[in-house]
């Protein structure tokens, strides 16, 4: 049976109880008016009917608006049970549980000695047994770990805490599509989890307008795919651990938290909140500059000059791994390979940059002379003469 149908069900149970109400309310203000000697009033024959309707119709509204506000919020509550985890709902059963039996006990004495006063004792009973049952559900969720191993199964994908590591993937890292040959060759070790709320993500990301955006969209989701396929990678089981309505980042955080998990990211910004709550983040892109070739100033190399550097006479050239070189006093020799020494090394945030200069001058092949000119006097030396 659906919520609807619930809705419905509930929303008319509390119509009809509304208006058994408000027909008895009816006779009691008519009896008062009675009571009152209006008597003129209440000598036309309309004025009963009249004022019944009037109190039915009125009962009828409190009813319907009623039942829609309040199965709203009982809909919300009930979401929110689905996504607790199994534990969680143990230990709020089980204070419930404790909690109504202590109520009925000490509800027999309060009656005893109230017994003329049914009412008061009712009353205080209700108090009383709000208090202490409220008390226990406290006292059981905050014990709920002690129920772990009767909510779950040891070694359970659902047990974030019994099972193997837990990767949770942002939508970034998805999209990057690094991490499928990084779990492929066995670098992560574990179940590979991907949250309901960052599918929803790259779904809206591939349903863009943008062609750009459409195309990374697609690409993430035919990636997971085929991790799906290949790896052993989750979708949307484990959700119920972190719920919420908020910002994909922060739900990331405490979903990552709450399955004793280490979070997968691409973004800087959020790899700084993660490890600030404690969290362990993996970066694609810090493996990728970690397994970059090591390279130390005075080594040589062979690079391809591919455009101009931001300073004077400096030309750039790039490594296959993306590391950028910039190579002084080679402007000329744009489009060519040339044989480099590296000067120095520049770690920044983006990655490496590598710092060179070129290893011989161009030589003349008629003359064998420099083609170079040399900032001081004198007459130009051949390469062999400067070495």
């Amino acid at each position: 049976m659906n919520n609807k149908v619930w809705r419905l069900l509930f929303t008319a149970l509390l119509t009809s109880i509304t208006s058994l109400l408000a027909l008895q309310g009816a006779e009691i203000f008519l009896g008062y008016l009675k009571g009152q000697r209006f008597d003129v009033i209440l000598s036309y024959a309309w004025v009963y009917p009249v004022y019944r309707v009037v109190f039915l119709i009125s009962g009828l509204i409190i009813g319907f608006e009623l039942g829609r506000t309040i199965f709203s919020r009982l809909e919300k509550q009930g979401d929110s049970l689905r996504q607790m985890s199994a534990k969680d709902k143990l230990a709020i059963g089980g204070g419930l549980i404790v909690g109504l039996v202590l109520s009925a006990v000490i509800a027999i004495p309060i009656f005893v000695a109230l017994n003329n006063q049914k009412l008061a004792a009712f009353a205080i009973t209700l108090l009383i047994g709000s208090v202490i049952t409220y008390f226990c559900v406290s006292v059981t969720s905050s014990m709920k770990e002690e129920f772990q191993g009767l909510s779950t199964a040891p070694g359970s994908k659902e047990d974030p805490i019994n099972a193997d590591t837990v990767y949770v993937l942002d939508t970034n890292v998805i999209i990057d599509g690094r991490i499928a040959d990084v779990a492929r060759v066995g670098f992560l070790r574990g179940t590979m989890y991907v949250p309901g709320f960052v599918l929803d993500e790259l779904q809206y990301i591939a349903d863009s307008g943008d062609s750009l955006k459409r195309v990374r969209g697609r690409r993430g989701l035919d990636i997971l795919n085929q991790m799906q396929k290949e790896l052993p990678l989750v979708v949307r089981t484990m959700d119920k651990h972190a719920p919420g309505t908020e910002e994909v980042d922060k739900r990331l955080v405490r979903l990552t938290r709450a399955l004793s998990g280490q979070l997968v990211t691409n973004d800087y910004n959020l790899q700084r909140v993660a490890e600030l709550e404690g969290i362990t983040v993996l970066s694609i892109n810090a493996l990728a500059n970690a397994l970059k070739p090591v390279v130390l100033p005075g080594e040589d190399m062979q690079v391809s000059l591919v455009r101009e550097g931001r300073d004077h006479n400096q030309a750039v050239a790039y490594l296959d791994d993306g590391t950028m070189v910039v190579v002084e006093g080679a402007r000329r020799l744009i489009g060519q390979s040339v044989d480099v020494t590296v000067s120095s090394l520049l770690q920044t945030t983006a990655g490496k940059m590598i710092f060179a200069f070129l290893k011989s001058d161009p030589v003349d092949e008629d003359h064998g002379t420099d083609t170079r000119s040399d900032s001081g006097s004198g007459p130009k030396r051949t390469p062999r003469e400067r070495r």
